[in-house]
């Protein structure tokens, strides 16, 4: 059974006549009633009850009209959704993300996708560190990635989308509770909350340079996986956490978080695969670039 019959089918059952359902196929009266016979013999039942003067649907024939309507529907549906597919205008996108870029990077990039790409939708993954997202574009696992450079794996393109400055995040009964702003000498007989050494952590790496610029290496009293178990962590008076200044859009009961004055900033990249020509990518990054959300100048 082919597919122009099912549509050749329909183009008679809508005008109960063989001669203008020919013209409205362009194609000439024999032919068109040689392939409904042909159909009919395939599924051994009349669909036409046909008469010198009319064409009428069987009882077979309407129980066909009705799931042949809906197959072609869905046929003609996914066509345009290939076609939209195509062009960059719908899909599923695979976002990996750092854990403190779900705080504000993450809504501001999904409202802007909802706002230009409607009809894409994202897959989104939290909580992933620069190696994790690295390996899970180069594994076709991610199609893009918001993290922070250094990366390392090659095959993978990034630029600067956010350069944030580091904040200390402290139980609000601690003693530097009530500053203005901290140095990092003021946290050198601290615990701090810091990623599992073996993690590979851009913002561990950062803490331990700021820390040795004041003259100590910091005293990791707890190993977290994840920005939010860091801030409960705080919450529960264990130590202090240093982390970028975007965990202050999601504030959180029982912790403060002051200025590090004297810290490094951290740079948050999107990074996607070189060479790949997905049309998704292609509308996003373009998306990304209209509205600004590459950071020039910045190295």
């Amino acid at each position: 059974m082919e597919l122009r019959h099912l549509r050749y089918f329909m183009a008679v059952a809508e005008t109960r006549h063989f001669g203008r359902a020919a013209e409205q196929l362009r194609i000439a009266q024999p032919p068109l009633s040689q392939a409904i016979r042909r159909l009919e013999a395939e599924l051994g039942v009349e669909l036409f009850a046909r008469t010198t003067r009319q064409v009428a649907l069987t009882g077979a024939g309407e129980v066909f009209r009705r799931d042949v309507e809906r197959i072609l529907k869905a046929v003609d549906e996914s066509v345009a959704r290939v076609a939209r597919f195509a062009s960059g205008v719908e899909g599923v996108l695979r976002i990996g993300l750092t854990g403190s870029a779900s705080y504000r990077q993450l809504p501001a990039l999904a409202r802007l996708v909802k706002r230009e790409m409607p009809q894409v939708m994202l897959e989104v993954h939290t909580e992933m560190l620069t190696p994790a997202q690295e390996a899970g574009l180069i594994e076709r696992r991610l199609d893009v990635g918001v993290l922070r450079p250094p990366v390392r794996q090659e095959g993978v393109i990034h630029r600067p989308i956010a350069d944030e400055p580091l904040v200390v995040a402290m139980p609000e009964q601690h003693r530097l509770a009530r500053t203005d702003s901290v140095r990092a000498e003021d946290l050198r007989h601290e615990d701090f909350i810091m990623y599992g050494a073996t993690l590979g952590s851009v913002l561990n790496d950062a803490v331990v340079r700021t820390c040795l610029g004041a003259g100590y290496y910091p005293h990791c009293a707890y190993e977290i996986t994840e920005t939010s178990a860091a801030l409960a962590l705080v919450a529960a008076g264990l130590g202090v956490a240093v982390l970028p200044e975007s965990i202050r859009s999601a504030p959180r009961e029982g912790v403060v978080c002051k200025n590090l004055v004297d810290a490094q900033s951290v740079r948050l990249d999107l990074a996607w695969r070189e060479n790949d020509d997905s049309p998704l990518l292609r509308s996003l990054l373009q998306v990304l670039e209209q509205n600004d959300v590459f950071l020039e100048g910045v190295v």
